[in-house]
């Protein structure tokens, strides 16, 4: 089998050192050459032809951001992975780089355990993501994907009054939700619930920017706030999130219970409680990540009579978590990304126009 070949690119020569030597123990993957700013990385990339980059955020000469902004116009399907420094600063950064075109992040591991600790660390976080990220377009991976196909009775069921959208993410999320949360109309008529998979300080930071940029208000889910319509909430990084019914409300809860499919916050949790809360009258969306985090949920939503869309496989930055549900028979449609927001709002008793849709003279 092929080894996929990253580009390591980092100021710092004991990372380049530290992830070129973790490499050499990973069989599947191989370093295809390294370089110490943005403007090297630049050059190298057409004559070493990675699959993949691994990419610092603060370099001389070219940072992370310059250089993730001219990867995407060159090569617009490279996956880039970003490091970055769990601070807000390094928080808001990767995730401007996210919203740019990277495909994920990792956290710039630290020299406090030692080159042992740092090398775990490492491997944890980074390979699996490597992995993931490179299967989707290999031969190997389109030769053995699973032909699944939505069931007839699933897609020509019809649906009751959807009261709640909730929607579970990962991999690739940032981006995806920037085209599908500006999209909606201000007069949505129910809350959104969100399970995007973060660490603390970068949810916070991933609402704030989603909102700028939407008529919605997005914000990070806080215990005891009443669900609204036009209101959308960001599980908060490092915590579940859930949803109880109080009298008449609905309201968030948010608990420090253990991981879910090695997630906190996790989907499954949050759409458990969406289908005690809502029942029938909830619509799940699950969209690009890495793993099985929703799918349980989503059974439990099809068992009372929920509606299930996911996200397809070639919009996906990686399809394990949508794939999962269709997998398990659970979807009623797989959707585009680029007409997710059309097909939710029609759900939801909406019609609206995307950006793609609105005459440039109306502009």
């Amino acid at each position: 089998m092929k080894k996929i070949r990253v580009l390591v690119v980092d100021d710092s020569a004991v990372i380049r050192r530290l992830i070129v030597d973790l490499f050499s123990g990973e069989p599947a993957i191989e370093a295809a050459g390294t370089a110490s700013n943005g403007r090297a990385a630049l050059e190298k990339i057409p004559q070493l032809n990675p699959d993949l980059v691994t990419l610092d955020v603060e370099m001389p000469e070219m940072d992370g951001l310059e250089t993730v902004r001219a990867i995407r116009e060159k090569w617009p399907h490279l996956p880039v992975i970003m490091f970055s420094s769990l601070t807000e600063r390094g928080a808001a950064t990767t995730l401007e780089a996210l919203r740019l075109g990277a495909s994920d992040y990792v956290a710039k591991p630290s020299n406090a355990n030692g080159t042992e600790g740092l090398l775990e660390q490492l491997r944890a976080e980074l390979i699996p993501k490597i992995k993931a990220l490179c299967a989707k377009s290999s031969p190997e991976a389109v030769a053995a994907a699973p032909k699944v196909a939505i069931r007839p009775q699933l897609a020509q069921r019809s649906g009751s009054r959807v009261r709640i959208v909730a929607i579970g993410i990962s991999t690739g999320g940032p981006s995806a939700l920037h085209s599908l949360i500006p999209n909606f109309p201000e007069n949505f008529p129910v809350p959104i619930v969100i399970v995007q998979h973060m660490p603390a300080v970068f949810t916070r930071l991933l609402a704030e920017q989603i909102s700028k940029h939407s008529a919605l208000r997005v914000h990070e889910g806080a215990a005891g706030t009443a669900l609204i319509p036009g209101h959308a909430w960001i599980a908060p990084g490092g915590k579940h999130m859930a949803l109880q019914r109080r009298a008449n409300a609905v309201q968030i809860a948010i608990n420090e219970d253990p991981p879910e499919n090695s997630c906190r916050p996790a989907v499954d949790v949050l759409f458990r409680s969406v289908a005690e809360c809502y029942g029938r009258e909830t619509l799940a969306v699950i969209m690009t990540g890495m793993g099985k985090d929703g799918a349980g949920g989503c059974e439990k939503i099809r068992g009372v009579g929920g509606q299930i869309i996911v996200q397809d496989q070639q919009s996906s930055v990686v399809w394990g978590m949508p794939g999962s549900v269709v997998e398990a028979g659970l979807a009623d449609q797989i959707v585009a990304l680029d007409q997710l927001p059309g097909e939710i709002c029609r759900r939801v008793g909406l019609t609206i126009r995307t950006k793609e849709q609105v005459p440039a003279s109306s502009v």
